[in-house]
This record gives C-alpha cells, sequence and structure tokens, in this order.
C-alpha cells in the first residue's frame, strides 16, 4: 500500500482543523486530570473529542506528546497568572509582592480548576519532555524572584530558597487541595488566613 492510499484509510493526509484541534485539547486536560495519563486511552481522548481515533492523529503523533503539550498550556496558564500579578519594581514591599504572588496562585486555582489539577497529576509524570521540565522551571521564576530578593535583604528565613519555594508552594497546593475535598470553602477569608501562616512560615531569620 502506497503513502497516498494509506492516508486516504487512516485520514491522516487530510489537514488538520483548528477548531477540532482545540476540541482534542479540551477534552485531554479533562480526561488527563480526571483519570491521569495512564488511566486514559487515545479511543477515550477520541470519544471525548468527538473525533474518529484516526482524526486524532492528524493533530498529534502519539499519546505522550498530547500530553506534553497540555501540560505546557496549563504551565502557559500558570505562568501568565504570576508574571503579570507580581511586581518587579524594586520599590515595592517585599509583603506586598507576597501578597500579589499569593492571589495570583490563589485566583489560577479558582479560574482554571481543571489545569491545577492536571497540573498537580502530572508535576512529576516520567513522560514529561525536556520542554515540559524547562516550562516548569521558568513558572517557578516569580516565586524565586521574591524569595531571593527577601533572603537577600534579611526580610526572609535564610533557609535554602527551594526549602522557602517549597513551603510557599506546598501551603497553596495543600489549601487547594483541602478545599477541594470539601475540609472548608476556599473563600477570601481562607484565602487570607492560609496567606498570612505561610508568610509567618518564611519571614524573619532562621534560629
Amino acid at each position: 500500500m502506497n503513502v497516498q492510499s494509506q492516508n486516504r484509510r487512516t485520514g491522516r493526509g487530510r489537514p488538520a482543523t483548528p477548531g477540532r484541534k482545540e476540541q482534542i485539547f479540551d477534552a485531554a486536560l479533562t480526561l488527563f486530570a480526571e483519570r491521569g495519563f495512564h488511566g486514559t486511552s487515545i479511543p477515550d481522548l477520541a470519544a471525548a473529542a468527538g473525533v474518529a481515533p484516526a482524526s486524532l492523529y492528524r493533530h498529534v503523533e502519539s499519546k505522550e506528546q498530547l500530553v506534553n503539550e497540555v501540560y505546557r498550556r496549563a504551565k502557559a496558564l500558570l505562568a501568565t497568572a504570576l508574571f503579570s500579578a507580581v511586581s518587579t519594581d524594586p520599590a515595592t514591599p517585599l509583603r506586598e509582592q507576597f501578597h500579589q504572588l499569593w492571589w495570583a496562585l490563589v485566583g489560577f486555582a479558582r479560574r482554571e480548576p481543571r489545569a491545577f489539577a492536571f497540573l498537580e497529576l502530572h508535576h512529576h509524570g516520567d513522560y514529561l519532555d525536556a520542554e515540559s521540565r524547562a516550562v516548569e522551571l521558568r513558572v517557578l521564576a516569580p516565586i524565586a524572584q521574591v524569595v531571593e530578593r527577601g533572603r537577600a535583604a534579611g526580610l526572609l528565613k535564610r533557609e535554602p530558597a527551594p526549602a522557602l519555594i517549597v513551603t510557599v508552594w506546598g501551603a497553596f497546593v495543600g489549601m487547594v487541595r483541602a478545599a477541594r475535598a470539601g475540609y472548608f470553602i476556599l473563600d477570601d477569608d481562607m484565602g487570607r488566613a492560609v496567606e498570612h501562616t505561610t508568610w509567618d512560615a518564611i519571614q524573619g531569620r532562621s534560629p
């Protein structure tokens, strides 16, 4: 069978439809967030997107490529939230920068619950490629900048920067997970309470 006849049979030779591609990515975000990478099959993805499996392959080469594309898209949403909210003006007080950072994270979790769930589930996936892992480091830059500035000024504990970043990120993720599990409602009062507790955990010099 020649390539042209095979393309006619599989549908891979037809031009991809932009709107259909968005359907596939949207369905993939939902299924990967709910079932994980290994629990989601190509037929599952195609059915959720309303396309035939052969049509799906006109847009992505494999499930691995698809999950990485979805991962980078979700990280881009988070990056936009952080970089647009956190001031880089050196005159901005550190506490205000932390406040901006915290509520950018909370806002992302509220606006993009599927993206948040997806990122948490796939954060350490062995199927993530080098490009996806590089995106992860870039997205953490606003948090790292606030932490490094605070350590240099003596306003935060002198523990290693990664330890402080983990403290902030862990508090945020734990808060959102607990709210999703029904332990409390993530309203502004709860968001402020966890913000203040997290700030207290990282501010000041270590004993």
